[in-house]
């Protein structure tokens, strides 16, 4: 069932419009301040932070490059520049794949470990600051939980980037 909208005014007002511009402002905003965090302290993007995490979940296995993309919901030519400028920094390696003689894999090095572990740090204490917060704690348990069902359900919709 659509509702009616006849005017530009009726359109800016909707309650799920501006629920979702809430929600896209509150993102952009809150990636721009921790994610300048990590750059100023750490030396690293917001992007290559998160996929330090990826592959720390990953473990020594490693994850392919596509994988690794996945994750992220970045083209195979995204991936495969931002994982140059983190081996460049030695931050992760590359392997072979043991199950696929033409595949590559990529795991954190040691350096790649203590950035993720120096990045976290500084992340905590953000988010702890401008996100945890301004919640209210009787909302917290609840609002988390709906964060990740929605990011889940997105996720799920999301088709495969090539």
């Amino acid at each position: 069932m659509s509702e009616e909208i006849e005017t530009a005014a009726e359109a800016a007002d909707n309650e799920l419009v501006l629920a979702f511009g809430r929600l896209l402002g509150s993102a952009n905003r809150l990636e721009y301040l921790l994610g300048r965090a990590i750059e100023r302290e750490c030396g690293i993007t917001h992007l290559m932070y998160e996929v330090l995490l990826i592959l720390a979940r990953a473990g020594e296995a490693g994850m392919s490059m596509s994988a690794v993309g996945g994750e992220q919901v970045l083209t195979t030519g995204g991936v495969t520049r931002l994982v140059d400028r983190m081996e460049a920094a030695g931050l992760v390696e590359r392997f072979a794949n043991p199950g696929d003689r033409r595949g590559r894999l990529v795991r954190l090095t040691e350096a790649g470990d203590a950035k993720a572990v120096e990045a976290t740090c500084v992340h905590l204490e953000n988010i702890r600051r401008f996100f945890v917060e301004a919640i209210p704690v009787e909302h917290r348990a609840w609002f988390f939980d709906d964060l990740r069902i929605l990011s889940h359900s997105a996720r799920d919709a999301t088709p495969r980037l090539r």
